[in-house]
């Protein structure tokens, strides 16, 4: 499988963005999915999981009524959404795939086999 992020860019606070992650080759309904982020100089956090059915998500409190996190099988795409953006959101971010089976997301970055490239996200005041 392989992942593609876009979507990124300079933004504004109290902006909106949606970044998209198209996935290629192999399986993808069947896999658990995330979105994780890496501002310069911190370690990489989970920001956005979904599980393979879209039946739950999972969000971290720097992002939770701010994102939201779908997916749609058929274009074989995840998006992540989020609104009121602020400056401590500026990093890049990372969609990640399990192995497919695996349905269920992990919030743990050792969980997801598959990374796409990464997108960076600038908020700036």
């Amino acid at each position: 499988v392989q992942l593609q992020a876009s979507g990124g860019g300079v933004l504004q606070t109290g902006d909106s963005l949606k970044l998209s992650c198209a996935a290629s080759g192999g399986t993808f309904n069947d896999a658990g999915m995330a979105w994780f982020r890496q501002a310069l100089g911190k370690e990489r956090e989970i920001v956005a999981a979904i599980n393979w059915s879209a039946g739950a998500t999972f969000y971290a409190d720097s992002v939770k009524g701010r994102a939201t996190i779908s997916r749609d099988d058929a274009k074989r795409t995840v998006y992540l959404e989020m609104n009121g953006l602020k400056s401590e959101d500026t990093a890049v971010y990372f969609c990640a795939a399990r192995r497919p089976g695996l349905r269920l997301y992990s919030l743990y970055e050792s969980g997801y086999e598959y990374w796409g490239q990464g997108t960076q996200v600038t908020v700036s005041s």
